[in-house]
């Protein structure tokens, strides 16, 4: 298992869409890195995660959480990630790393009604749209990381 996971952390290395990603206090089963969003309102900053796989992977999910606040409707005020790839139900055991992460990224990029833990910021989405646009940059510019460089 734990050269599965080495492999895709390089593989995961590779993609545009994190940074900095590494080992969390030296464990292969603890990720820690930068997700960089490409859409506004989130793409002011970077959000700092941790990838964390069960002993029993690949037959059991891996859990994501985002250590950077963020005002999103499929994230709640803990950085749990309403992403059904990563559910019980959902899972596949051939999903890789850099698919959980992307997915991720494509939840934060446009945010879904279906995936939703915040019901509050769902409906202001919905029904004031630009209302929710300035309140999460403005969220983005105070609590999101500086994006890195190339």
């Amino acid at each position: 298992m734990a050269g599965r996971i080495a492999k895709e952390l390089e593989e995961a290395r590779r993609w545009c869409g994190v940074r900095q990603l590494r080992p969390l206090e030296g464990d292969i089963r603890r990720w820690t890195g930068l997700l960089l969003p490409n859409n506004p309102p989130y793409n002011a900053g970077a959000f700092r995660f941790e990838l964390t796989f069960s002993p029993h992977h690949p037959l059991v999910p891996p859990c994501v959480t985002l250590h950077t606040d963020i005002y999103h409707p499929g994230v709640d005020t803990d950085g749990r990630v309403c992403q059904p790839l990563t559910s019980a139900q959902h899972w596949v055991h051939t999903t890789r790393a850099i698919q959980v992460l992307q997915d991720l990224l494509l939840l934060l990029d446009s945010p879904d009604p279906q995936r939703v833990l915040r019901q509050d910021l769902a409906r202001e989405l919905q029904e004031t749209p630009e209302v929710f646009q300035r309140r999460a940059e403005k969220h983005t510019r105070c609590h999101a990381e500086p994006r890195p460089g190339p």
